[in-house]
């Protein structure tokens, strides 16, 4: 059954994606301008890069940020993933509910909330503030979108999987690893890019966290926009740009194979047969 697009729809669309990534868009082009100012259009240069490659106090803060996305998005994705399975497969134990509230928690508390309460939490335990606060802090807001993600996935797992591999002697711990997790690992994989995005992209949180020596990168770039965008900033957010995109891209080119193998799996079975 095919379907019209109206004139309305195809307006709407266009306007919705321009308003979308236009601004991505003019931020790229405006990282190669050769002007300081970057409503002026004085030419294509690289000059910005260059700067950035030579400021060491950006560096750093992209390492740390990156440090911290990493590490983060890991450990989230683990007990993210545990939660899940948790909550999917465990329906009877005490305190279910409580502990399905405070997994989503974080996924409707306001950042301001939530940084604050880690604030108070590391000065109660007089825990000194730096890279590790800050990766404690994005662990606990990420974990929850893993366990969404994953949880999602195995609601629809099909779980005659399993039973037939314990049936055959496989010991649960292992039926799990050897046969839920490759079926399950797109959006384990899914839910491992949305932690680490939200990870760069994290600002309040990490300012109630921080300390000496781990200022992130979107901390920097906010403290050097109030004083004027430059295109040195405009730099930074393209290779921003770019990391998460090759992600995407590869993400998306595996998960593509994944499902091509399959297919032929399947294919090749019912020749087989």
């Amino acid at each position: 059954m095919t379907r019209n697009w109206s004139p309305f729809n195809i307006v709407s669309v266009v306007f919705g994606f321009a308003f979308l990534y236009l601004p991505i868009l003019l931020l790229v082009i405006y990282s190669f301008n050769a002007s300081r100012l970057v409503t002026v259009w004085a030419g294509f240069s690289t000059v910005w890069y260059r700067e950035l490659w030579n400021d060491q106090a950006l560096l750093d803060a992209a390492w740390v940020t990156l440090r911290v996305a990493l590490l983060s998005a890991s450990i989230a994705t683990i007990l993210g993933t545990l939660a899940a399975t948790t909550l999917v497969r465990f329906f009877d134990f005490r305190g279910r509910l409580l502990f399905a509230g405070m997994v989503y928690a974080p996924l409707v508390m306001p950042e301001v909330i939530t940084g604050l309460s880690l604030l108070l939490l590391f000065v109660a335990m007089d825990f000194d503030r730096g890279f590790w606060t800050v990766t404690i802090a994005h662990i606990t807001f990420s974990m929850c979108f893993v366990a969404v993600v994953v949880q999602s996935r195995l609601i629809s797992f099909d779980r005659s999987l399993e039973e037939a591999a314990q049936d055959l002697g496989c010991p649960p711990w292992k039926t799990f690893f050897l046969i839920t997790m490759p079926v399950i690992w797109p959006a384990v994989a899914a839910g491992w890019m949305l932690a680490f995005t939200l990870s760069l992209d994290d600002l309040v949180i990490a300012s109630f966290t921080s300390g000496p020596g781990a200022t992130t990168l979107p901390m920097k770039i906010y403290s050097q926009v109030r004083l004027g965008v430059t295109p040195k900033i405009n730099a930074v957010c393209t290779l921003l740009i770019a990391v998460v995109s090759v992600g995407v891209i590869i993400a998306a080119i595996l998960n593509k194979r994944r499902e091509v193998q399959k297919a032929r799996d399947a294919h090749l079975a019912a020749t087989a047969g």
